[in-house]
């Protein structure tokens, strides 16, 4: 097939080549190093459901192509044509997003135990550092 043809029709990309843009998704996802189920939680939808997605059997909505730009700042074109950058700016840390996530559901002890923890293994580490040095 030659170029990648979309058209919007009622907020759902309707991709002669849909292959392509799967493919996007896979690579952005594998980019980021993160499973399909922490993918999709972070995109607002199941993991049954992205993981239909990136197999063909459901049909991409705009409104799922916004999120995954704006959370993971995805360059649109590039995303949906393959032309251009994959990302617009540095992707956030996977890791980082997940830890703050869960941090900001604990209760105040627990975030106060985690941050001392944090400080703790900060300090090793710098004294590991000057030992390497």
């Amino acid at each position: 097939m030659c170029q990648l043809e979309i058209l919007l029709l009622s907020n759902f990309y309707v991709n002669l080549d849909a292959m392509s843009v799967i493919e996007r998704l896979k690579a952005v996802r594998n980019t980021l190093d993160v499973s399909q189920k922490v993918f999709a939680k972070s995109v607002f939808t199941s993991t049954s459901h992205y993981t239909l997605i990136e197999i063909g059997k459901r049909t991409i909505k705009d409104s799922f192509i916004d999120s995954v730009c704006k959370i993971y700042n995805v360059n649109k074109g590039w995303l949906l044509t393959g032309k251009g950058k994959m990302f617009d700016a540095e992707p956030p840390d996977a890791r980082l997003e997940e830890l703050i996530s869960i941090f900001k559901r604990l209760n105040g002890h627990f975030q106060g135990y985690i941050l001392d923890q944090v400080r703790h293994l900060d300090s090793i580490q710098k004294n590991e550092n000057k030992i390497k040095k």
